[in-house]
């Protein structure tokens, strides 16, 4: 949790990022990832100050909990003075302890935000899915919760200002939006217009713009007269610079590239326009190999 310092901005970790899309397909599934269709609901998460703080808490917990299907974890939910926002404790259940961070007795609209990255630190846990490090697994669990339609939250408690900041997570605010960009794609919704902080919408416009170029690299079609042009050359030299999104096998002549979606590598034969299949995540790409 960054309250008050410097908020780190861009895409540094945008390399895990990816990878933490491609190993939740892996392991869910294209079939699971479609049941998360739906986003937590503003006002499931609403958290007014006449609420009682202990039902409320426990409420959300709950909101939490159904929405990753976890219907026998029982979560319970204490404060205390902590560096970080929260912490939880992993066993085999089937109780769960999270402890929040007091400030957020006093702050209890970003209350949902935290929750969500803990409760999504249980899924996983039961999931048996990690990352090795400790930056790295937190990585990805801000990634599953914003994939999984709860990590909205989690950028919407981003603020900023010439005085404070507040940011919760290890993404920063622009990769929390090209996450949930790349979730928009796929279930076609807008999660912009839940956002209460304006540099929420700033950030999220920002990781969707990342996230458009992801779908306009070539060999996909829709790639640009530069990058095009650039392909062709590569092609032709049967090799691709350091920076390419894509490489080239010599026998046969193949060609390989992520997939815009899921991250996952997909192989073609280089013989000029095709339409492509990743077998990971089903997405559809027309390409000009």
């Amino acid at each position: 949790m960054a309250g008050g310092g410097p908020v780190e901005h861009g895409f540094p970790h945008l390399g895990t990022v990816r990878s933490a899309v491609t190993a939740l397909y892996r392991r869910l599934s294209y079939d699971t990832v479609r049941t998360f269709d739906t986003s937590v609901a503003a006002g499931d998460v609403a958290f007014a100050d006449a609420d009682d703080l202990h039902l409320g808490v426990q409420r959300v917990a709950r909101t939490m909990v159904r929405h990753l299907r976890l219907p026998d974890a029982r979560v319970v939910v204490t404060f205390r003075e902590m560096e970080h926002a929260a912490n939880v404790e992993l066993a085999g259940g089937p109780e769960y302890f999270i402890e929040l961070n007091d400030r957020f007795r006093h702050h209890r609209r970003d209350i949902g935000a935290a929750l969500a990255h803990e409760v999504m630190h249980v899924y996983l846990h039961r999931l048996g899915l990690s990352f090795p490090g400790t930056r790295d697994n937190e990585i990805l669990t801000d990634t599953a919760t914003a994939y999984l339609g709860a990590g909205w939250l989690l950028l919407d408690a981003f603020r900023e200002d010439a005085d404070s900041s507040q940011k919760l997570g290890y993404l920063t605010p622009e990769e929390f939006g090209f996450v949930l960009a790349k979730r928009a794609r796929l279930f076609g919704e807008d999660p912009s217009v839940w956002f209460s902080s304006p540099q929420a919408y700033t950030a999220y416009v920002a990781g969707r713009e990342a996230a458009g170029r992801d779908v306009r690299q070539p060999p996909l079609t829709a790639a640009g007269w530069a990058g095009r042009r650039r392909y062709a050359r590569d092609r032709r030299a049967g090799r691709a610079g350091a920076d390419a999104p894509y490489a080239f096998d010599a026998d046969p002549p193949r060609v390989s590239f992520p997939c815009p979606a899921c991250h996952q590598r997909i192989r073609l034969p280089v013989r000029g326009r095709v339409r492509a299949r990743c077998g990971l995540c089903r997405s559809v790409w027309e390409c000009d190999t």
